[in-house]
């Protein structure tokens, strides 16, 4: 047990005796506890495995590299279409834990053996991602936004893409697009 994590577990939320669990169930598995992102994560040679985090109508075990897990019990869970990498296990009671202990302690083995073998995850390119048409357009009126964009991370512009395509009508769209034109083109990401 890592002391930095205990306030995690000793918090007075709905999840408490759950997260009890699930941290008994990881260090078993013999990985290192740290703290990252504000969660408990369960480490092997330093690399990132599994993390636990809670919601509001559930707590999870996050599987980091969960895509590439064979998920023979179909208990994993793709947060969002855009998670290409990570996924969850979600509990909304803390007996489901206990009911479900051998098969998280052999999903966590296959973790490891992931992790240890130095498998990834065959991300989706920027270009792969969908680029809505009123951003398209702007691009194609605005060279200098065009080169702008283009010098931005991949992530930079992942996440661009994301946030203009998420919206469901036009205007908003455009709307997206134009209070984002300075970032972009001060190199910043949409989060900066």
């Amino acid at each position: 047990m890592n002391p930095k994590v205990n306030w995690f577990f000793d918090k007075d939320t709905q999840w408490k005796e759950a997260y009890a669990n699930l941290r008994l169930i990881l260090l078993a598995s013999g990985l290192a506890e740290e703290l990252k992102w504000g969660c408990p994560c369960y480490t092997v040679k330093k690399k990132n495995v599994v993390l636990i985090h809670g919601f509001k109508d559930y707590c999870a075990l996050l599987f980091l590299k969960g895509a590439l897990l064979k998920d023979n019990n179909g208990i994993l869970v793709q947060q969002t279409e855009n998670v290409q990498s990570a996924r969850q296990v979600r509990f909304q009671h803390a007996d489901e834990v206990v009911n479900l202990a051998s098969v998280l302690k052999a999903y966590i083995r296959e973790a490891v053996e992931v992790e240890k073998a130095g498998l990834k995850v065959t991300l989706k390119t920027t270009p792969e991602f969908q680029m809505p048409e009123e951003f398209a357009q702007k691009l194609k009126a605005s060279p200098a936004l065009k080169k702008a964009f283009r010098a931005l991370t991949a992530g930079r512009q992942r996440s661009y893409l994301l946030h203009f395509s998420a919206a469901k009508q036009s205007s908003t769209r455009q709307a997206r697009i134009e209070r984002n034109v300075d970032r972009i083109t001060a190199g910043k990401g949409l989060d900066d």
